[in-house]
């Protein structure tokens, strides 16, 4: 059986060498002395486990963890700190560390600790592989996202995939509407067909029709040859159609009947021409509403709500933001030959507590925008768009205090995951990334009813 790969980082010689003796009888283990050698083995090694010290020169281990994280998330940290730098080691896992030790390393209990989150890593996978077929995480993998909200959509893209079922995705804008399409088919039999996306709000009417449908030659002004529409091209495959709710009602007349009777005519003809075309359609606004309005039709509207897809705004995503910021900080360092190290602690408080109203398409803009002007090594609150920084100004994040213990720091983060999700104990329990067992053990440890 292949033996669990760790990833031990320290800048001191000795104590990186006292945990390669110690645990290469059971784990294939290997060293770098800095930040910058460890990426270069996380690039080239499959690791499990990466065991980093927190103060080292140059890149120290919270920036090491945002980089590693951001284009391995499936890694799982454990941040060795001195006793005095508890708080950057809170800090840490705030960050998506796993688990925190303080020196001098107990080596019983860091084996212990190993072998817990190993066999913790082991279930998951196999739950993850018994749930979702080989090309799921094709499929899935440019979505980004581990909060229970996004689990949720995942869970439903997996079910409805290989259905024949139109699907609606409702969400607002820049919420990833066409990336979930594209998934579906990808996880769908008709993965092999052709996947044809229209954006309806960009074009006019009249040329929208003839988008969808094609035209025979001398069908209009201009038309001086047979055009095939986008029905006909995605024949086999999927049709997604974004902003379904901007077309007008001569249109929505023909998808209707497409739907029905799964035939189209072209403009100018008269001849059905049968389609085995899946429809997926998007929207940002409420389609119930519009048919109640008298702007939608509502035997359209109860063609398409079949199956529905909500996508969480990002500002209920929390979980998400910094695992987004560290993949696109990988994507931009990459396409601007940079090498940022990543967020201060006081530049993601920051970002964790602005709004996104523009979602991941602004995070995205906003992260590029960042690494292209960035001067240092680190993106800083002085490197966020003076706009983004005023309105996250009133956020309520929770900050570290150097006057606090590591238990009564604890103890708030636990407060305030209960009460941002109204005292649903499960919730909570994600939403710190610990177990509803471990959750209610701190709420009688810390007295907390």
């Amino acid at each position: 059986m292949t033996k669990p790969t760790v990833l031990i980082v320290d800048d001191e010689k000795s104590a990186r060498d006292g945990l390669v003796r110690a645990l290469r009888r059971e784990y294939n283990v290997f060293a770098a002395e800095n930040g910058a050698a460890a990426l270069e083995i996380l690039d080239t090694q499959s690791i499990d486990v990466l065991l980093s010290d927190v103060r080292m020169p140059g890149m120290d281990g919270i920036a090491l963890m945002q980089r590693a994280l951001g284009k391995h998330p499936e890694l799982t940290v454990i941040i060795l700190t001195a006793y005095g730098d508890v708080e950057l080691a809170v800090q840490a896992m705030k960050f998506g560390a796993t688990d925190f030790m303080t020196k001098p390393i107990n080596l019983d209990k860091l084996e212990l600790v190993l072998e817990r989150l190993l066999k913790a890593k082991k279930i998951q996978l196999e739950n993850e592989q018994l749930k979702v077929q080989l090309d799921d995480k094709y499929g899935l993998e440019n979505i980004i996202g581990r909060s229970a909200p996004m689990q949720e959509v995942f869970d439903t893209i997996r079910q409805v995939a290989n259905s024949r079922a139109t699907v609606l995705i409702q969400g607002e804008s820049g919420t990833g509407k066409e990336l979930v399409a594209k998934a579906i088919h990808q996880l769908s039999s008709r993965s092999k067909g052709p996947f044809v996306a229209v954006h309806c709000a960009a074009l006019s009417q009249n040329l929208l029709e003839s988008e969808l449908f094609g035209h025979e030659k001398g069908a209009f002004t201009g038309a001086m040859e047979r055009r095939i529409g986008r029905f006909e091209k995605a024949d086999g495959g999927s049709l997604f159609l974004d902003e379904i709710s901007e077309i007008d009602a001569s249109v929505q007349v023909k998808i209707l009947r497409t739907l029905e009777e799964r035939q189209i005519e072209r403009v100018g003809g008269d001849t059905p021409v049968d389609v085995d075309t899946r429809l997926i359609a998007a929207t940002n606004r409420d389609l119930r509403g519009m048919v109640d309005d008298g702007d939608f039709r509502e035997d359209l509207f109860y063609r398409l709500y079949v199956v529905v897809i909500t996508l969480p705004p990002l500002r209920e995503r929390q979980d998400d933001i910094l695992l987004l910021l560290n993949h696109y900080l990988a994507v931009f360092n990459e396409e601007n030959a940079k090498q940022i190290e990543g967020f201060t602690p006081e530049a993601y408080d920051m970002l964790s507590n602005y709004g996104w109203p523009g979602n991941i398409r602004e995070l995205r803009n906003l992260v590029e925008r960042m690494v292209v002007l960035a001067h240092g090594k680190m993106l800083d609150v002085t490197d966020i768009p003076t706009q983004v920084r005023e309105q996250a100004s009133g956020g309520d994040g929770v900050k570290i205090d150097a006057e606090l213990t590591v238990d009564e720091m604890e103890k708030r983060m636990v407060i305030q995951a209960l009460e941002k999700t109204g005292g649903n104990r499960t919730k909570a329990a994600e939403k710190l990334g610990i177990s509803r067992r471990t959750l209610h053990r701190k709420l009688n440890q810390y007295g907390i009813q």
